[in-house]
Formats: C-alpha cells, sequence, structure tokens
C-alpha cells in the first residue's frame, strides 16, 4: 500500500544526503594551513583510516556468521522471516558507512577548524559545527534510505491474501525492525571498540605526558598524542553516530510496528497504514528543519562559553519549534485518527529530551555550580575530588528519570486518550515520542560530532605552535565541545530509554508473529480464546503469566540489571588493561629513542595507534558476546516472561547507570577544564594534579562504559525480537 505523502521520506532522505555533501565539499575548500598543520592532519587521518579498516575485517567476520545462523533459522528451521539476512546485512552495511563518511569529515576538518580560527572564532566555529552537521544529515538520511527502500520492496513481496488485514503491516514493519539487528551489532563495534581504544590513549597519554613528564596536553613529544587525537574520532565521531543510527532508526520501525497493532481494531486498512507512516514522516519533516536550525548556528568574537553554548542551542530550539508545528499539520494532513493527541505525543519526547540536555549541561559545564565545587574539593587532593564527583554523578541522574517518566506518562494518555487500560494506543504514544526526541537528529548530532572535531583542532594548533590567541580561540571552542559532547550522551541515553522501551512493546508483537508462523491462531486467556490479531498487550502478558508474582519475571528482571553491572566492569577493565600497555609504550619511547623530550626527535606515533586498536579489539570480544548471548539463553531456559523481565531489568538499570557515569565523567573532564583556565591555582598547581586524576578516573566512565550501555539495552532487545522463534520453540522451563 502506497500514498503519494509516502514520498515525502525518501525526498528528505535525498535533501539530508545532499546537504551533507554540500557542507563536505565546503569545508574541503578551506585551507588546512601551513605544512606542519596538514603534517599532523595526515597523520590523525591514517591513523582513524587504518582503525576504520581493522574493525571493518572483524566486523566483517563477524556479520558472515550470523548471517549464515539467521539464515539456517529462516530457511532451515522456518524460525524468521526469509527477508531477515538480507535486512540485517544492509542495515549494518548503512551504519558502517555512515560513521566511515562522518569520521573521514572530521578528520578533515580538524585543521581546517584550528586554521580558521586564527581569523575568527565565529569562523572556527561555522567549520566544525557544519562539518559535525555531515554525521548528524548522513545518519537521518541512510536511515530514511533504507526504511523507505524496504518499505517499497517489503510491500511488494508480502503477500495480500493473509489471515488478518493488520498481519500483512506487521509483517512489513516488524520484518523491516530486522536491519535494526544489523545497525545494532555494528554499533556495538563502533561504540565499545572505540571508547576502549580513545581511554586506552587518552589514559596513556595523561598519566605518562601529563602527570609524569609534565608536558602539556597534545604536545607533539607525547608519543600518544596522534593515538588521542585518532581517539576522539573514533570514539564520539563513529561511536555516536552508530549509537544513534540505531536509536533513531529502531524508534521509527518499533513505533510502525506499535502502529499496526494500535490500530487493529479497525476494519479500515488505511487507518493502520496511516498509524505505521506517521513516525516515519515525523522523523522526514525533522530532518528538513534540522538543516534550517544549522545554518542558524553563529557566535560573536568575544563569546565564553555561555554565548557559545546559547548559539547552538538556538539553533537547536528552532528545530524542535518548526518540528512540533509541522508535526501537527503533517498528521492532519495524513488524516490520522486524534492527530492533535498523537502530535502532542512529538511535543513530549521533545520537551524530554530539551530537558535531558539542559540537565546534562548544568551538571557537567564548567559555568555551572556542581563542577566549580567538584574542582574546588581538588584543594584537598584527588581522594575528595573522586568522591564528590561520584556524588555529583548519582545526584545528577534524578532529573533525567523524572523526564523519561513523566513523558512515558504524558505520551501514554495523550495517545490512549486518558485511558490507561488502553495499553496498545499508550504504548504507540510512547513510540511517538522516541521519534519526537529523535526527529532533529540532524541537528542534535552535530553538536556532538562538533566536540572531537574542536577538540583535534586545539590539538592540532597545540603541535603546530600557532600562536596564544589560536590557543585561546580553540580552547573556547574545544571547551564548548565538552559540554556538547556531554549532552550529546545525555541526550543518546535518554533517546535509548524511551527506543528501548518501544523494542519491549515490538517484542510482543514479533512474539504474535512467532504464533501465527507455528500455526496458533488464538490466545487463552482464561476461559476465553481470543484470536491473536484481536488481542491486545494485556491479553498476551495474561496469556505468558508476566507479572511481579511470577519466578520466570523475576529471575529475568535480576539478570538485566546485572547485565548493566557486568558489562560496565569489563568494560572498565577493558579500558585498564589496554591503557596499561599504552603506558608502558609511552614510557619505553621516552626511555629509549633519545631526543624526544627535547624535541629533536619524533616519537613512533603508528606504533601507539596500532597498540591502541589491537588492545580495544581483543578486550571487546568478552563484553559483546555476553550482551548477544544472555537474551537468547534466557530466551530458551525462561521463555517469554524471563525475556520480558531481563529486557526490563536491563533498561532500568541500564538507563539510569549510564547517566551516572556520563555525567560524573564529564564533570570531571570539564572541572579540569575550569582549572586550567587559571582558578584555583591553574596548570601546575597541586589541583591540577588531582584534577588529572579525576579526569583519568572518568574517561573510562563517559567515553566507554557509560555510553556502551545505549548499546547493551537496545541490542538486548534487538537480539530477543530477532531470537523470538527460537524463544518460542525451546523453551525449557
Amino acid at each position: 500500500m502506497l500514498t503519494p505523502i509516502f514520498w515525502i521520506i525518501p525526498i528528505s532522505a535525498i535533501v539530508a544526503l545532499s546537504f551533507a555533501g554540500l557542507f563536505y565539499y565546503k569545508m574541503k575548500q578551506f585551507s588546512e594551513g601551513t605544512d606542519r598543520m596538514k603534517a599532523i592532519a595526515l597523520y590523525v587521518r591514517k591513523g582513524a583510516m587504518s582503525y576504520l579498516k581493522q574493525q571493518y575485517k572483524v566486523v566483517g567476520i563477524v556479520f558472515l556468521c550470523m548471517v549464515c545462523l539467521f539464515s539456517i533459522m529462516a530457511y532451515g528451521f522456518d524460525l524468521q522471516n526469509p527477508w531477515v539476512p538480507i535486512a540485517f546485512l544492509s542495515g549494518g552495511f548503512f551504519s558502517a558507512l555512515a560513521g566511515f563518511l562522518g569520521m573521514k569529515t572530521a578528520t578533515y576538518a580538524s585543521a581546517r577548524t584550528a586554521n580558521a580560527a586564527i581569523t575568527s572564532l565565529n569562523k572556527g566555529l561555522q567549520i566544525a559545527f557544519r562539518s559535525g552537521a555531515v554525521m548528524g544529515l548522513v545518519v537521518v538520511g541512510l536511515v530514511l534510505v533504507d526504511i523507505s527502500v524496504w518499505y517499497l520492496i517489503l510491500n511488494y513481496f508480502t503477500p495480500i491474501d493473509v489471515a488478518h488485514p493488520t498481519q500483512r503491516l506487521m509483517l512489513i514493519t516488524t520484518t523491516m525492525l530486522t536491519f535494526v539487528m544489523g545497525a545494532s551489532t555494528q554499533a556495538l563495534f563502533a561504540r565499545v571498540v572505540g571508547g576502549i581504544y580513545t581511554k586506552a590513549a587518552d589514559v596513556g597519554a595523561d598519566l605518562v605526558g601529563k602527570v609524569e613528564a609534565g608536558i602539556p596536553e597534545d604536545d607533539p613529544r607525547n608519543p600518544a598524542t596522534i593515538a588521542d587525537n585518532v581517539g576522539d574520532n573514533v570514539g564520539d565521531v563513529a561511536g555516536m553516530g552508530a549509537d544513534l543510527y540505531e536509536s533513531y532508526a529502531g524508534a521509527i520501525l518499533a513505533t510502525a510496528a506499535l502502529g499496526a497493532s494500535a490500530f487493529a481494531h479497525s476494519e479500515n486498512v488505511m487507518v493502520q497504514y496511516k498509524a505505521v507512516l506517521a513516525p516515519m514522516l515525523i522523523a522526514a519533516v525533522g530532518v528538513v528543519l534540522s538543516i534550517i536550525g544549522i545554518f542558524v548556528v553563529r557566535s560573536t568574537e568575544k563569546a565564553d562559553i555561555k554565548e557559545l553554548m546559547n548559539s547552538l542551542n538556538r539553533g537547536i530550539h528552532l528545530s524542535s519549534l518548526l518540528t512540533a508545528f509541522f508535526s501537527f499539520l503533517i498528521l492532519w494532513l495524513l488524516g490520522v485518527e486524534n492527530y492533535h493527541l498523537i502530535a502532542s505525543c512529538v511535543v513530549v519526547g521533545l520537551l524530554v529530551g530539551t530537558v535531558i540536555g539542559k540537565s546534562t549541561e548544568y551538571y557537567t559545564s564548567s559555568s555551572y555550580c556542581p563542577t566549580q565545587q567538584l574542582a574546588q574539593s581538588g584543594t584537598t587532593g584527588p581522594a575528595t575530588l573522586i568522591i564528590n564527583g561520584i556524588g555529583t554523578g548519582m545526584i545528577s541522574t534524578a532529573i533525567p528519570v523524572l523526564a523519561v517518566v513523566t513523558g512515558i506518562i504524558a505520551s501514554f494518555l495523550f495517545a490512549s486518550g486518558g485511558d490507561f487500560s488502553n495499553t496498545s494506543m499508550g504504548l504507540y504514544g510512547i513510540g511517538i515520542a522516541a521519534v519526537g526526541m529523535l526527529s532533529t537528529l540532524g541537528i542534535t548530532l552535530a553538536t556532538d560530532a562538533y566536540g572531537p572535531i574542536a577538540d583535534n583542532a586545539g590539538g592540532n594548533a597545540e603541535m603546530a605552535g600557532l600562536g596564544a590567541e589560536v590557543r585561546k580561540r580553540t580552547d573556547a571552542l574545544d571547551a564548548l565541545g565538552n559540554t556538547t559532547a556531554a549532552t550529546g550522551k545525555g541526550f543518546a541515553i535518554g533517546s535509548a530509554a524511551l527506543t528501548a522501551l518501544a523494542l519491549l512493546a515490538s517484542y510482543v508483537e514479533e512474539i504474535k508473529i512467532g504464533m501465527v508462523r507455528m500455526g496458533e491462531t488464538v490466545v487463552h486467556v482464561g476461559n476465553t480464546d481470543i484470536p491473536i490479531y484481536n488481542a491486545n498487550f494485556s491479553n498476551f502478558m495474561d496469556y505468558y503469566a508476566v507479572n511481579l508474582m511470577n519466578p520466570k519475571v523475576l529471575c529475568g528482571v535480576f539478570l538485566g540489571s546485572m547485565m548493566a553491572f557486568l558489562f560496565c566492569g569489563l568494560t572498565m577493565n577493558a579500558v585498564g588493561r589496554a591503557a596499561a600497555q599504552m603506558v608502558a609504550e609511552v614510557r619505553r619511547q621516552f626511555r629509549t629513542i633519545k631526543g624526544i623530550l627535547e624535541g629533536t626527535a619524533t616519537p613512533d606515533y603508528e606504533r601507539c595507534v596500532a597498540i591502541a586498536t589491537r588492545g580495544a579489539q581483543r578486550e571487546m570480544i568478552w563484553p559483546s558476546l555476553l550482551a548477544i548471548i544472555m537474551p537468547v539463553l534466557v530466551g530458551v531456559v525462561l521463555g517469554v516472561p524471563g525475556v520480558l523481565g531481563l529486557l526490563t531489568g536491563g533498561l532500568a538499570s541500564g538507563f539510569i547507570l549510564a547517566v551516572f557515569m556520563a555525567n560524573a565523567g564529564g564533570a570531571w573532564d570539564n572541572a579540569k577544564k575550569f582549572i586550567e583556565e587559571g582558578n584555583l591555582g591553574g596548570k601546575g598547581s597541586d589541583v591540577h594534579k588531582a584534577a588529572v586524576t579525576g579526569d583519568t578516573v572518568g574517561d573510562p566512565f563517559k567515553d566507554t562504559s557509560g555510553p556502551s550501555l545505549n548499546i547493551l539495552i537496545k541490542l538486548m532487545s534487538m537480539v530477543s525480537i530477532i531470537m523470538a522463534g527460537l524463544t518460542l520453540s525451546f523453551t525449557l522451563l
């Protein structure tokens, strides 16, 4: 089924990719600066591409194995839709392509940003931000391309003569969800490996260079400096892009599947079709409006950190306001039932995203009291600074949790018309809120990708020996980048929570499809037999005894909560081991290569890059296997109730733990920056040394373990959805 309004989706994708190409082309027109600046940029670019080449080799092997497994399940045992293996590959391919294009742009933009900062702060800001926008627009553009193509393919090949009109739309939408599994797997590698890589390099560079040798950050005499700069792009460009790629695609497609279910009562298939199309159109409109917001971002020459942040916020707020207005318009034109209530869920999602972003900014920016007090606690040593940082991170979880809880209740009530018993419509509203939160991803992801570009620009300026005025400008851009990176992580965590909740509801829809595939036609609730496609969520919960008195559910909740902490522990220890190798290598080079500290010899940068790459890929094996295997084992042993408990426990504990770790790490980082600006004794003081220690502890908090939890809670949901047929066939208890 197709209507003319559908074509807004692929058109928006083309617009996004066209502007991404335009921003990339315009960025390449600027000069990289002096020969020294070009050489440094080339080191970073080669290191980044070397990392990606090695990563994609490993990912390729993993994808080949998983495609073989899915093919056996689909064609050998009829446990899955036959399109699953191909859709899985397409999601992984487009996610990897987005990461490649974003990182390539970032590595070309950093030197150009530093060179532009010689002229003015505003010029440097615009080059860095619009280069970051390439990542944002490529992600949303490729997701909408993937969605458009798969909808057209499945709309053509899915048979019309099915048992129930809803079944066709549910088959299409749940099959499309499979490509999110491919994106989730790619995101796991990009986020976890990238996080381990960047923090191994960063910790190694800081501990030996800044603390032991007493040389400045980004000093070219430090062998780990280039690996550290590569790591910024690896973690916060490719990693964050892959993370939000899967959130964006997952929110849209999970909500589309929920729409098919929510309107199953309607005899008019067109009503269900409109509910399926609505989240796709909201996302498509948001893409165009994000581009408008990108053009608004600019600053004055004398801007401080608050004014720079306000300039970014102007673009985000304009895009959000326009998206809220046009959501009402597009849903009215589409003819969705109660369009004003559904569109209100979009507003709820946008508000939740804004509140989480503001909360993160307050707790992590050096412009506000919490981070300034954290820096002050360093006057009594690193121990008190670390204790206060942990406390700040814990306290900072309150506002995001309250925002998400309020958003869930508000969107549920809007969509259900105030009826808590209308679960199907309420869950659809929550999905729409998740889409609304991510609808301006084109510009919100641009603010995050801006961070590593600005950071690398500062590193380039330091290593190239540019003047104090240039360093002042790049430091201002870098400080802004630290805050936007922290805000971006908060946004990613919040969107992951809402997306995972929508995916959890979609799991029930996949169970419904699996039951039909196995020949079941009714759900037994008490003494009543309800046809499967007329059954609502409450009926399925009763059928599978999903309640807190069921020991299978309770066991799943405990296992899911454990997974969040176990996953964090494994990734934290992985950073520690990889960083130890980097520390040993930097010390070796200082000891054996004569003239490094005097500046007369060139360090072996490539060896540090290679050590970080190999260490990160080796260390991520166990966390990754755990995330994929646990949902399968729980499904096989405890069945559907155990899986729903696992996903619920993982979502609740993972969300709160991720906020805590990201905000504590961001606060430690900016407390150090606050001191380096000349406060509390400035660089080289005892307070500064305490802050460097705190920042080193916070690095894996904010850039490895915390952000990786986003992937964990979404990947466990996707694995559960894909393996639903196996769960139904082989439950042991």
